[in-house]
């Protein structure tokens, strides 16, 4: 079995964060780790407050992964401040770990925010550079490309100016465009472009935290980046297809649609 890592931050409420990462790399068949960066209190409707874990610990949480178990993929997630940013790329540096999948989460579904403004210039000389694949949704590709994106053109050339920075991948998502579900898949020397239809739910918290934590499973199972990708748009797509109207605000997606419907086979 392949082991995969979750790098992220904590949602007490199930559906986003190391919790869903934990729920993905389950559903893809892998053994799920975790290094949690930060406790949020949050739930489907609002986040309520943060608590950063410090520097120091989150190194000896990487530390006592690292020195034990093969790691075969690594997803990380939330990194609200440059310090947490410095202490895991120090440690990605040092166990130069394969499959990194990013996703620079800066806001939670509801707009609240995650990550510090300030940190933005850390996360693009620091951590974009470690990514095999980078997973920005179109706000967070603005903010890191510094422009305006309204079209799939746009997504295409803030791809390529991002791809520039240091990451191997990218994918721009466009779940936050109109139209159809469009994302774009730049590996640096080739696009795609990954088309379903949109789906009429208010229900995605944690859509970003299960498509690259499934894109991260996928790669640790031997997969290239470009049929990663196509897998993990259809998972995440299932799961928000299926989607759980749970709280009273954005409720979860389903990770385990398959397996409920199926039954575990014992």
């Amino acid at each position: 079995m392949k082991k995969v890592l979750s790098i992220a931050g904590s949602d007490c409420s199930g559906g986003a964060g190391i919790q869903a990462d934990l729920k993905t790399f389950s559903a893809h068949g892998v053994f799920g780790m975790s290094v949690i960066v930060s406790v949020v209190a949050e739930n489907t409707s609002r986040v309520i407050d943060i608590q950063d874990i410090t520097p120091d610990m989150i190194k000896k949480q990487i530390d006592a992964v690292f020195e034990d178990i093969e790691v075969d993929g690594v997803k990380i997630g939330m990194l609200s401040t440059p310090a947490c940013m410095n202490a895991v790329a120090e440690k990605l540096k040092e166990y130069h770990p394969a499959n990194v999948v990013i996703d620079p989460v800066m806001y939670a579904k509801n707009g609240c925010p995650l990550m510090e403004p300030t940190a933005v210039d850390t996360l693009i000389k620091v951590i974009i550079p470690l990514a095999d694949v980078l997973t920005p949704n179109i706000p967070e590709a603005e903010k890191i490309a510094n422009m305006r994106i309204t079209s799939v053109a746009d997504m295409e050339t803030a791809a390529k100016k991002i791809c520039a920075m240091g990451c191997k991948a990218i994918v721009v998502k466009g779940g936050h465009a109109s139209g159809s579900a469009l994302d774009v898949l730049y590996d640096g020397k080739d696009l795609y472009h990954f088309e379903t239809p949109r789906i009429a739910t208010k229900n995605t918290h944690g859509t970003g935290c299960t498509f690259s934590s499934a894109i991260a499973s996928q790669l640790a199972n031997g997969l290239s980046i470009k049929d990663a990708v196509q897998k993990a748009k259809a998972y995440v797509t299932t799961a928000i297809e299926h989607s759980l109207a749970i709280g009273k605000g954005n409720g979860p997606t389903h990770h385990f649609y398959e397996l409920y419907q199926h039954g575990l086979r014992i």
